[in-house]
């Protein structure tokens, strides 16, 4: 009988991450998008590393400035008395971190193809940027909205390495379920590990038809 509770741990991550990287995308996106700042391409480097950046990489420097020996991760235990290091809190600020670029890069994707006469027609009714944003840009994008949702979404349930170095591998708090496969097939037990990968292979592909549903809709809606 496999333990369910890394499949409980696994769906959070995956919730809070996508939440509180939509709210950081948008405005994100919006901004590399339309600004004229003369160093953008650096901006854009930046979310975009965590994309060619191996995960033990990123998992290392996070384990490393989250730990309460030193500067970040010290203010948080000392001021807020929360450890960072082997917690589902460290857990969340490493998944927003790596997933970045699967949240922002397909809503810049839709914000670059959106005809600008759209904005240009609300400035000149007199809308303001904000309700620009929300009442005209964002509805005209959904289709990127939603898959930057779902692959975040996605992609935050497949994080391994990571995970591993700033979370490890503890049960009821920060085993999810890439770790558990891990620990299965480390302790030589491929049946639970067959069920977990299983699971996660069928999730994988209907996360990948889902977003690919949504943009053939989108296409057939242009013509």
């Amino acid at each position: 009988m496999i333990d369910l509770q890394p499949f409980w741990i696994t769906f959070k991550l995956a919730v809070t991450t996508s939440v509180i990287l939509f709210l950081l995308a948008v405005p994100l996106a919006y901004w590399i998008a339309y600004s004229k700042f003369k160093y953008k391409a650096v901006v854009e480097a930046i979310v975009s590393l965590p994309l060619i950046l191996p995960p033990s990489v990123l998992g290392f420097y996070l384990l490393i400035a989250l730990s309460p020996e030193n500067a970040l991760g010290m203010f948080f235990e000392k001021h807020f008395d929360i450890r960072l290091v082997f917690t589902f809190g460290g857990l969340v600020i490493a998944s927003v971190l790596y997933s970045l670029p699967f949240m922002v890069n397909p809503i810049l994707s839709g914000l670059k193809n959106l005809s600008p006469s759209l904005q240009e027609a609300s400035f000149t009714l007199g809308k303001s940027k904000f309700t620009t944003l929300t009442k005209i840009v964002l509805p005209n994008i959904r289709a990127s909205l939603l898959t930057a949702i779902i692959m975040t979404f996605a992609h935050t349930v497949g994080e391994f390495g990571v995970v591993l170095m700033v979370g490890g591998s503890i049960p009821n708090k920060t085993k999810v379920v890439s770790i558990a496969i891990y620990d299965e097939v480390e302790s030589m037990n491929y049946h639970n590990a067959n069920i977990y990968a299983l699971i996660l292979f069928v999730f994988a592909f209907l996360i990948l038809l889902t977003v690919y549903l949504i943009n053939n809709n989108s296409k057939t809606r242009l013509y």
